[in-house]
């Protein structure tokens, strides 16, 4: 499939005024906390650009020392003294334990004979990779990673089937590590082969069409590289099946930038043609395409300029989507063998919605695009020439797209707020029959306008779907309404809430945004969410600037020195929703993680009045130091850096961490994090943490607290087990029933 241009995305105990302390023989200590634990105070000064920069608490950055250790276990001690007194923690527990037993699908992938698709079930912490032998066939077990740690903790990262289902490659990391181990199956038997390679995180895998090999992409192991660069230089290699993995050919990488990510993909048809697409952030890339008739190396096709690029090879030409010139992206075409940007043509122009991705499915252009953060699927001759809408169940996402050049079907999967999983196969040959009997005729219009004449719909049918007890779709509404931004522009918003909800100023409100890393926040089914919906809660996403909804231009507007805007969005919506009479400053509390738990950061330093209480989880906080941390120099294209002079001002006037005012009333705050997090270092919300309980006026509060919640054996989010997904949602909804004073 072209496209993929955002790479690489959630029985309480009573103790009364005191805590559990698990030692490391599994033992248990209570100790009573009346207040959170004091934090030492080693101030170091830096001068950044003339700027005299005090940090209190940097000792802390050093998550092995025995003394983060020691405060580490305190505030954990601490924020269970709070934690689990609250009323309804049962209730709760119990809840999430059903709903999160509605089990998630994956979309398939076809691979000769076989349909490779993961799915799980009931309390199975992990999902399982099934395989199935003709589309009505039945499922078989290929790869479950629940067999592998009995706590659920080793989670199934990514897989690639080869092009005629022999094998299949797939990656597995242990406790939210996502530091992959790449192992190939044999699909037929179950059984593993010996190649094992490690460092494959985020690995991109073209198998050749024989099935003898296959091109992949991984890190560099320690001695090779700086130390500390491990988690970058990530180079093209290639791997014969059975051969030493320590002797894989170099194929691409050798003297590039330290963060550059490529990824890899071979012809549909035929093994003649390798493209690598390399990641410079989240607003470049450029593509390379190696003849392997020829044996020449790699050739750059792209003009260098900063714009997004993507591709696919079928039958000798490339089909590139790119938002040159283009900010909502558009499909061009070009020979192979003569690939100069001058005979590029294009074939599908940039429309009024979003063109997310496009795949050639059955002989013809699969094309996604987003359209006021809701999903549309059109089908394109390879011409460009329109050919079908294909309708989706309701407003909502599509989650992925599985198909292949050869085959006449495609499957989609889908979700939205009330709908949960589910895919749907579409049978492409029905779309040119009823084209033909038709007699249709392209209008004007092209893809994205609802209004566009594209002859027959192609009418999809339910392939499976994840059943949902308990939740009835037709008991909710999902109203999508715009608001003013600070600077005038228009921002849309979901607002989601049982019907007949009496909307009276005082509604339990749960805001939640992203706005970063041209990624969108489109209707999705999470499960959890009904604890707070089934009693009494709206729940609002906002489209915040930074992320893909409105293309490119839209993306621009929330990064490097724009990031402001994504705050000054993320205000505004909640000020609409006091002004609208949903909810009021009393009742409001808002959420996010990762870029989003920066987001949170700066909403409650910039507006402390605004909000009741805060999950703020796996944050970035200290914008100054951040690029020091685990891979976060992936993300300077995104934020910038301190080390720049001009980059400082922009992360200087916003970091969380510099902007806490003592003596400041701030809103109940939850810091989340995990001590396995390799993306997000922990240690942005333990500074936080105890910067707030030592400067803030409620830092010492037990009633509106300022509390610090670390997961042991779980990363940034991806791969985390069920179990600890229950344990997590019932301390966030404990918290936020506590703080809006909804029981």
């Amino acid at each position: 499939m072209a496209g993929g241009l955002r790479l690489l995305w959630m029985l309480g105990l009573v103790v009364l005024a005191g805590a559990v302390l698990w030692g490391e023989d599994g033992s248990s200590t209570t100790t009573a906390l009346v207040a959170p634990p004091k934090a030492k105070v080693e101030v170091i000064e830096d001068n950044i650009h003339g700027h005299k920069i005090a940090d209190r608490y940097r000792w802390m950055e050093d998550s092995n020392s025995p003394a983060t250790e020691e405060y580490v276990r305190e505030q954990l001690a601490y924020t269970r003294s709070i934690l689990d007194p609250l009323p309804g923690r049962a209730q709760i527990h119990q809840r999430l334990k059903e709903l999160l037993s509605i089990g998630t699908i994956g979309t398939p992938q076809i691979g000769g004979k076989y349909y490779f698709y993961t799915r799980r079930e009931g309390s199975q912490n992990q999902p399982v990779l099934l395989v199935r032998e003709g589309v009505h066939g039945k499922d078989r077990t290929l790869v479950d990673v629940n067999q592998l740690a009995a706590d659920g903790t080793v989670a199934l990262d990514w897989w690639f089937p080869s092009d005629d289902g022999k094998y299949v490659a797939y990656g597995t990391s242990a406790s939210g590590s996502e530091e992959s181990t790449l192992r190939v199956v044999e699909t037929a038997t179950a059984k593993l082969l010996p190649d094992t390679i490690e460092r494959t995180r985020f690995s991109s895998v073209a198998w050749k069409k024989d099935d003898s090999g296959f091109y992949y992409t991984r890190h560099p192991k320690k001695g090779e590289v700086p130390a500390g660069e491990e988690v970058y230089h990530v180079k093209v290699f290639y791997h014969s099946l059975g051969s030493d993995p320590a002797k894989d050919a170099l194929i691409f990488g050798e003297g590039r930038k330290a963060q550059d990510v490529p990824q890899v993909q071979l012809a549909d048809d035929d093994d003649r043609w390798l493209l690598i697409t390399v990641f410079e952030g989240w607003a470049k890339s450029e593509m390379y395409l190696q003849d392997l008739k020829t044996g020449t190396a790699p050739v750059e096709i792209t003009s260098g300029k900063n714009f997004l690029y993507n591709g696919e090879v079928f039958k000798g030409k490339l089909y590139i989507l790119t938002n040159e010139d283009a900010p909502r992206f558009r499909q061009l075409v070009v020979d192979a063998a003569n690939p100069k940007r001058e005979n590029w043509k294009e074939i599908i122009p940039q429309t009024d919605a979003v063109l997310e991705s496009t795949g050639i499915l059955d002989g013809r252009i699969f094309a996604q695009y987003e359209k006021n953060a809701s999903s549309l699927l059109k089908l394109f001759a390879l011409d460009g020439k329109p050919l079908s809408d294909i309708p989706m169940p309701t407003i909502g996402t599509v989650t992925g797209i599985g198909g292949k050049w050869n085959r006449r079907e495609a499957f989609f999967g889908f979700h939205s707020f009330t709908v949960p999983p589910s895919v749907y196969q579409v049978d492409l040959s029905n779309g040119e029959k009823s084209r033909r009997d038709a007699g249709a005729t392209v209008g004007g219009d092209t893809a994205g306008n609802a209004g566009a004449t594209m002859g027959a719909m192609l009418k999809p049918s339910l392939w499976d779907k994840v059943d949902a007890p308990g939740i009835h779709p037709a008991d909710y509404e999902v109203n999508q309404v715009w608001f003013t931004s600070k600077d005038g522009t228009k921002v849309p918003m979901f607002v989601f809430h049982k019907k007949g909800l009496e909307l009276n100023g005082k509604n339990p409100t749960l805001l939640t945004g992203y706005g970063g890393f041209n990624i969108s926040e489109t209707p999705s089914f999470v499960p959890g969410r009904y604890v707070w919906l089934e009693h009494g809660g709206v729940f609002a996403v906002a489209n915040l600037r930074g992320g893909a909804e409105f293309g490119e231009e839209w993306h621009r507007a929330g990064m490097l020195d724009k990031k402001q805007n994504v705050f000054d969005d993320f205000i505004a919506a909640a000020e609409f929703l006091i002004a609208d009479k949903i909810t009021d400053k009393d009742h409001l509390a808002i959420q996010g993680g990762s870029n989003g738990g920066l987001l949170m950061g700066a909403a409650f330093t910039q507006r402390p009045d605004l909000f009741r209480a805060v999950v703020c989880q796996v944050p970035l906080l200290d914008m100054l130091r951040y690029q020091n941390f685990q891979i976060a120099k992936l993300w300077i294209p995104e934020y910038g850096t301190a080390e720049d002079p001009k980059q400082f001002d922009w992360l200087y006037a916003y970091s969380p961490y510099h902007h806490v005012k003592p003596g400041t009333e701030y809103p109940a705050i939850m810091f989340m994090t995990a001590d396995t997090d390799t993306r997000v270092d922990p240690m942005h919300a333990k500074k936080m943490a105890a910067l707030m309980q030592a400067e803030a006026a409620n830092g010492q509060s037990r009633e509106r607290p300022i509390l610090l919640r670390i997961e042991p054996k779980a990363g940034h989010g991806a791969g985390k087990p069920i179990t600890k997904q229950i344990e997590e949602g019932t301390d966030i909804y404990s918290f936020l029933f506590w703080q809006v004073g909804r029981e």
